[in-house]
């Protein structure tokens, strides 16, 4: 069962500039071999459950645009999903979408645990860091979390290609969709694919809301960029939008 000794937290450009902070919890697919791949095939594992295709790349084009620090997730969300707590079940998931998982059947507390104390903890804790090193520095910081989604779940077809997901109250998130609205045609809608009942917002709420940081979470449809070309196009745009509402 034991095999994840490598840090959670890759952690990039942390001398950036910007104000703000990109965070990729859903990076990577990897799953070391003591996993067995959790039961799956090799597929499964390069599909859409075990990580946001394009995020990644997405995030680090980002982070070169706009001189931004960011932290990704060096583990498949498979094995834990850094943007669940503990105490949620999806943050071990038995079932993705139509697949079952095996190697998250039946976990006793302890492989539970072990989980929680080698990707989620320190994980989060990399980005606390990460913040309280700018708070001493006088720094600001705002919070943007990249991610994707797939076209099509369960049958149904997505075509939203940039969703904007906030709760309610989240100013900030609000003034950047309005702002990607008015730089471009895209489909950009607030809270889908997702929103705050499904529940996706636990980064945001930790490290942001719950701090008063001013916070976004950010999903791109993974078909618009899986290539190098598209992740360069929604980099401009989203950077652009990010740039123009900062002060």
């Amino acid at each position: 069962m034991y095999g994840l000794k490598e840090s959670p937290a890759e952690q990039v450009n942390l001398t950036g500039t910007s104000d703000i902070l990109l965070i990729c919890e859903h990076a990577s697919h990897f799953i070391p071999e003591s996993f067995s791949n959790l039961g799956l095939t090799e597929e499964e594992c390069l599909s859409h459950i075990g990580w946001d295709i394009g995020a990644a790349d997405l995030a680090k084009k980002l982070s070169q645009q706009l001189d931004a620090s960011l932290i990704l997730q060096r583990y498949s969300r498979l094995l834990y999903d850094c943007n669940r707590p503990p105490n949620e079940l999806s943050a071990i998931p038995p079932l993705s979408e139509v697949t079952v998982i095996p190697g998250n059947s039946g976990l006793t507390a302890e492989q539970r645990d072990y989980r929680v104390q080698r990707v989620y903890q320190p994980f989060h804790e990399a980005i606390d860091t990460h913040i309280k090193d700018r708070k001493k520095a006088g720094r600001r910081t705002i919070i943007v979390t990249i991610h994707s989604f797939t076209p099509t779940f369960k049958g149904q077809v997505r075509t939203v290609e940039l969703g904007v997901i906030c709760d309610e109250g989240n100013d900030y998130a609000k003034r950047f969709y309005q702002q990607a609205q008015a730089l471009s045609q895209h489909d950009i809608r607030i809270n889908e694919p997702y929103g705050p009942s499904d529940p996706v917002l636990h980064m945001v709420t930790r490290h942001g809301t719950d701090n008063h940081i001013p916070n976004v979470m950010l999903e791109v449809r993974n078909d618009l960029i899986k290539h190098a070309n598209g992740q360069q196009e929604w980099a401009q745009l989203i950077g652009t939008a990010l740039s123009q509402i900062q002060g």
